[in-house]
């Protein structure tokens, strides 16, 4: 699929509406701020989470500082789950690091879409972006950024640092707290609900076009199709399938309106 609009003011954009004006106002240090605020809500399904690594991660029979390692070092909540789970099972290394490349797989296709809005940032700053990349902290900030192309490239920075400060601290802190304290969790809490849940919020609002439509449909049919096979290995072939088809239904309607105009 295309990369989003170019970030620098068009002439043929649209005057800013009020929310437009309020952003384009904002410092970086207020850009910072209401990224953090507009990333709360998603501690509702990120914490839960975490604790949930955790608590798997003792019961796999990883000590704290090898669980806090993997929360603070990988900062992916898939791919963990899906390494600790293959480490359970005794696969072998280079399967785990294959398996938690291929969950991570999405993480390119982010910063692809990033590229256009953030290029001109300082590279100390794009090495940080890289690592505090999560789902949540790109939903935010690429809506954002398509809702407002005319922020500098300081205040986009600064809000996706406010969104990733939210949800990153949080992360590590709730996953220490399910390795410390996971054994007094009742089994009957299902804190496994948390995965879906928090995917199903970032992806639902961004699903706006026939080629968001079309990759959607064909990577979740391509993900149930090939679920039997072993390692993840179905994941790494849904995720480019879903790409190509979004590709080509972007391709055919930028063609048409050609044709037409």
């Amino acid at each position: 699929m295309a990369p989003s609009p170019a970030p620098r003011p068009d002439p043929g954009q649209p005057a800013p509406d009020d929310a437009g004006l309020r952003a384009l106002a904002r410092t970086p240090a207020q850009a910072f701020r209401h990224g953090m605020v507009q990333a709360l809500p998603f501690l509702i399904v990120i914490v839960p989470f975490a604790v949930l690594f955790g608590v798997v991660a003792l019961e796999a029979g990883m000590d704290l500082a090898q669980t806090m390692g993997f929360s603070v070092l990988v900062l992916a909540g898939a791919s963990q789950f899906t390494a600790v789970q293959l480490m359970t099972d005794n696969a072998p290394i280079f399967i785990v690091i294959l398996s938690g490349l291929a969950v991570n797989l999405r993480m390119a296709m982010y910063s692809a879409s990033l590229v256009p809005w953030l290029r001109d940032a300082p590279a100390a700053q794009k090495g940080w972006l890289a690592y505090l990349l999560i789902d949540q902290s790109y939903a935010l900030a690429i809506q954002h950024y398509e809702r407002h192309p005319r922020l500098s490239v300081r205040q986009r920075m600064a809000y996706f640092f406010g969104t990733a400060m939210a949800l990153s601290i949080p992360w590590m802190a709730a996953t220490w707290a399910g390795a410390t304290l996971g054994r007094a969790i009742p089994d009957d809490i299902a804190l496994d609900f948390a995965m879906p849940i928090t995917f199903l919020a970032m992806i639902a609002p961004m699903l706006r076009t026939a080629a968001h439509l079309v990759a959607c449909f064909v990577a979740i049919s391509a993900a149930l199709l090939f679920a039997g096979l072993p390692s993840g290995l179905g994941l790494m072939i849904a995720a480019p399938l879903g790409m190509a088809a979004g590709a080509l239904v972007e391709t055919w309607t930028e063609r048409r309106k050609g044709q037409m105009s």
